[in-house]
Order: C-alpha cells, then structure tokens, then sequence
C-alpha cells in the first residue's frame, strides 16, 4: 500500500533563500513574483537570508520569519519574529540568493543538500546551483552556442581576440553585464583590460565571439521544468552600450519563441530535468545560446505584464506537483 501523501489537502509551507526583501524592487523582482503566487495558494511562507542558515551536527537548520506580502510597491512586506527551526520542516525551499557565487553561496548549497536529504523539495536542487555555473554549463551545449573559450592564460585570450577580431569577455560568477567588456582586435585597452579580468592571470574568464545580433536583443527564454514559456524578453541595449542587461540599463520587449530558440531549449531541457533545474533562464541572442541562468533567473513579471501570463503560478503547480509525487511522514 502507497505511503500517505502530506500534502494534499493540506497547507505547504515554503522556505526562501533571497537577498533582503526591503531591497528588492517588485515590479520587476521574479523572486517576488513567486511569493505571491505561492501565497494565493494558501501556502506558509518562510524568509531566510543566506546567513540565517546552518549546521548543526550535520543537520540542516535555518533562523525564519514568517512572511506576507502584498503587490504594493509602497508596502509589500510583513515579517514575524524569528523562529529556529530544522529546515526538513519546510516542505519546500526556494534558493533565490542572486550572485555572485562566491564561496559562502557555494557553502550554503551544502546545507541546502543536507535539507534535501532530510525530504525538503529544494529549487533549483543545491547540487545543480553548485555544478551548474551559469556561464561554463553552456559547453554541455556546443551545437548551441558561439565559439568560445573558457581560461585564465593571457595570450590564450589574445589568441581567440586575433582569431574572433571581435569577443565578449566576461568573468564566470557575476551577474547583470558586470564586468562585461567588448574587446575588437587591434584595440589599445586589450593588455589592461585581459590583465584586470583575469586578475594578472590568476582567475578564469569565458570569452564568446560578439554576436552582432545583439543590437536586436537579448532574449531571456524561461524554462519550467525544461519546458518554455512560449514567449521571451528581448532586452535591447542602451544606446552606446554593449550589454543588453535589464541591470545595465537595458529595455525589455516581448517576442515569440522561433523555432532555433525552441530547438535550443529541446538541447537543454533533458539536462535540466535530469539536475533538478527547476527554472532555468536561457540568454539567447541571434542564433546562439550564450548562458544558462539557474541561481536566480528573472523576467517573469515583465512577461507576465506583456501577455497576460502567471508564470510564477505555472512553477507553483509544477512544484506542487512534484511534492505530491514525493510523500513524507507526517
């Protein structure tokens, strides 16, 4: 006889992992968007910062308050006292800390493991946020992507420069265009800007062939359990800016999927599943998958004003979907 499914039927109590929440900005926060969403179903909502997390004698423990929020960009939160509590008491935890990933992000997955192991339905799954680095799991996809290189070696990236004549190069844990820069070969800034990325060597960066196609946009293509939204936000630069990121000041429009961008979601979406990725945003500019945002991808309220959609509510369904297929003792 099938074990007794806890959650149906009854209220599902929902850990986030955010950064704080008198800082965000929800009109365009995805993050937010999945808080409310979640509290329309009744479920209990439980806030954490990263430093609210630990372990002791290997088990999973976490200091939450208790959370409400409403679509008031005037007053959209309200917080309870902190509770200590073993995070297996939560039913499900959303990890939403935005990078960098630095080590203390990479530390807290592990504890975020240890709650898995305890039953908690973690999203994305901590593994896959620690072995999924954002820029470096598009050579899992090589059909996908433009040419590129992944190194710290100095005349490497000069190499690449004089064989590209035109490169984006970026380092491997920011988010949001930082510390992007376009190099073109022949450019007097080439040794500054190669030595300062790099650190003088000392660290890896991803240099990809600039896509002209960026001046139509960079579209943000969201997955739900390894299936797309059908549309995406092409974010579009500012004038005279390289970078097409929403942060970095660029405009978002909305766009159809086309069929190379539904092929390439085809490519990862068996990946995705397989890794516990939960919601993944691809960046897709042109033709070429250039990254795979799994720590805390965004777009959702853009979209959703666009064409009517509760993406969030989609992923709520997928997540209460997957705990009914998971039981737990009561």
């Amino acid at each position: 006889m099938p074990a007794p499914n806890r959650y149906l039927g009854a209220m599902v109590s929902l850990g986030v992992v955010m950064d704080p929440i008198d800082s965000i900005h929800i009109s365009k926060d995805s993050t937010f968007a999945m808080l409310l969403a979640a509290q329309r179903r009744g479920w209990a909502l439980h806030y954490m910062e990263l430093g609210d997390l630990w372990l002791d004698d290997g088990q999973a423990h976490g200091r939450t308050r208790g959370l409400e929020v409403q679509d008031d960009p005037a007053d959209w939160y309200r917080l309870d006292a902190p509770r200590v509590r073993a995070l297996a008491d939560l039913d499900v935890i959303l990890m939403r800390k935005d990078p960098p990933i630095d080590t203390d992000y990479l530390y807290a997955t592990y504890i975020l493991e240890r709650a898995e192991e305890a039953g908690t339905l973690v999203v994305n799954r901590a593994r896959a946020l620690r072995n999924s680095n954002e820029k470096l799991i598009t050579a899992w996809f090589p059909q996908c992507c433009p040419p590129g290189v992944v190194t710290r070696d100095l005349e490497r990236l000069r190499r690449f420069l004089d064989e590209q004549q035109d490169i984006i190069v970026k380092p491997l844990g920011t988010m949001g265009g930082a510390s992007v820069f376009r190099l073109r070969r022949g450019d007097a800034n080439t040794s500054v800007i190669l030595e300062t990325i790099t650190g003088q060597g000392r660290h890896f960066v991803m240099a990809q062939r600039h896509i002209p196609e960026i001046s139509a946009g960079d579209k943000r293509i969201l997955l739900i359990d390894g299936e797309p939204v059908p549309w995406a936000l092409a974010r579009l630069p500012a004038p005279g800016e390289t970078r097409a990121n929403l942060a970095a000041g660029g405009t978002g429009e909305g766009r159809p999927l086309t069929d190379r961008d539904r092929w390439i979601c085809e490519q990862v979406r068996d990946f995705v599943r397989e890794n516990g990725l939960m919601f993944v945003g691809l960046d897709v500019i042109g033709s070429y998958l250039t990254e795979v945002n799994v720590t805390s991808p965004t777009c959702i309220r853009e979209l959703d004003r666009i064409y009517d959609l509760d993406i969030a509510g989609d992923l709520m369904d997928r997540i209460e979907a997957r705990l009914q297929d998971r039981p737990r003792q009561p």
